[in-house]
């Protein structure tokens, strides 16, 4: 195909336009009338999309061959969604629920780590329903800490991961105490049973589908958590009092309480946190987010406090206290420039589930 100018047009170049118009169509959530305007706040929804948009691309069309599939991080220091943890790894793996998978690995020490199979609609309905979960207490281990696991929508024996015909993702969760000292897992995968012996060539209809589903995930998880941001903020500077299942099916782990909050503080003020951890707790963290619900800079700053880092009162009480510099008692966590925004708490398999008294004071 020749131009009017005698140059030379290739037949898909529309096919990229048309990507990038429904990428555009994500900066709606910027333009929402409870999104905050700040030139602050909105350029951290500018580099949140940016990010959305570089993990789309990896996980749907480098990582979205469900016969060849490949553990990739959604999230990293960098790329963050959804309140995520800065304790955590966060391993990922696109599956298909009609296929077998094994996953097989060395333990290492962290102390939580699970699997979720999940059925990721966020470009649909904003959700990723669990369909599976198996945590490592319950996962057998040979001499050397060595493990192998069967995915599948069929029961296996021995180490068995559930998956349902709509399974589409795997969520591998390691979460520390200290990433410094403790040891991450090793993980791989590899589909077995019938399937293509190498990946299909690349075909237009291939790149399509996989340029538009970026484009849809992109747009549906900034809305998805902005509408979270917008549930938070209709009750300030106190533990959101919702239904925990909404964050089940948002992809959270159901043996983890989550405990949001919306804040906005003057610039004299502090949020203050105060609770009694219950007797039985595997663990728990705090951590600061923006209004996009993205952990901030955990590597630079202490944005966050979990169970092994944090000093206690005499009676066994924590207290939190979230301000621009530090107070002089309790746990400091750096608001890091932040006047509002979220954060979330986090009970991992505890027996009680208290929520945080929380107050605001002047400094």
């Amino acid at each position: 195909m020749t131009s009017p100018t005698g140059s030379k047009q290739h037949g898909l170049s529309h096919i990229w336009r048309e990507f990038c118009a429904q990428l555009a169509e994500a900066g709606e959530v910027l333009d929402r009338a409870e999104a905050p305007d700040s030139e602050f706040d909105q350029a951290e929804g500018l580099r949140y999309l940016s990010r959305l948009t570089r993990t789309a691309l990896n996980m749907l069309v480098d990582s979205g061959d469900p016969d060849f599939p490949r553990i990739f991080q959604l999230t990293d220091d960098k790329i963050k969604i959804g309140a995520d943890n800065p304790d955590n790894i966060y391993q990922q793996a696109v599956v298909r629920g009609d296929r077998d998978y094994r996953i097989w690995g060395k333990r290492g020490t962290v102390p939580y780590l699970s699997i979720g199979s999940k059925a990721n609609r966020y470009a649909i309905d904003g959700t990723m329903t669990s369909t599976g979960e198996i945590e490592f207490a319950d996962v057998a281990l040979d001499a050397d800490g060595n493990f192998e696991i069967i995915v599948s929508a069929k029961e296996q024996p021995g180490n068995w991961l559930p998956m349902a015909q709509d399974t589409t993702f795997l969520i591998i969760r390691q979460t520390f105490e200290d990433k410094a000292t403790q040891i991450p897992a090793e993980f791989h995968i590899e589909r077995i049973g019938d399937g293509p012996a190498v990946p299909a060539l690349l075909t237009p209809t291939a790149i399509t589908d996989q340029l538009r589903g970026s484009a849809a995930w992109v747009r549906g998880t900034a809305n998805t958590f902005a509408d979270w941001s917008e549930w938070f903020k209709s009750q300030p500077n106190r533990i959101y009092d919702g239904d925990q299942s909404v964050f089940y099916r948002g992809g959270g782990d159901p043996k983890i309480w989550y405990g949001h909050i919306y804040f906005d503080l003057a610039p004299d003020e502090a949020l203050v946190l105060e609770v009694q951890p219950p007797a039985n707790c595997r663990m728990w963290n705090f951590q600061i987010d923006n209004w996009w619900m993205e952990s901030l800079d955990h590597v630079h700053q202490k944005v966050w406090l979990n169970n092994a880092q944090a000093r206690y009162e005499a009676d066994g009480r924590v207290v939190l206290v979230c301000a621009d510099r530090d107070p002089g008692f309790g746990n400091w966590i750096d608001l890091a420039g932040h006047r509002k925004g979220t954060g979330l708490w986090r009970w991992i398999e505890a027996d009680a589930h208290p929520v945080p008294e929380c107050r605001i004071i002047k400094l």
